[in-house]
């Protein structure tokens, strides 16, 4: 299990997420406070408060879904 904070700024940028998600055939959380969101729900990823950062959590690997959360990636 890989662990990385991410901030996604706009719709747009919580779209380009979801697909590249969706992708994956392991599961993917997204944490907030104590709300889990499935990172490849488009709306509950837009119900959470995006301007806060927001915790991933994947359950494998493949490397076009780790270079999208490189990207949205905070330090």
């Amino acid at each position: 299990m890989a662990e990385c904070k991410i901030r996604l700024n706009a719709t747009e940028d919580v779209r380009e997420f979801v697909a590249a998600a969706g992708k994956c055939d392991f599961d993917i959380d997204i944490f907030y406070n104590r709300v889990v969101i499935d990172a490849k729900s488009l709306l509950g990823i837009l119900s959470m408060d995006l301007t806060k950062p927001l915790t991933v959590q994947c359950y494998g690997e493949n490397q076009e879904f780790n270079r999208t959360l490189k990207k949205f990636a905070i330090a």
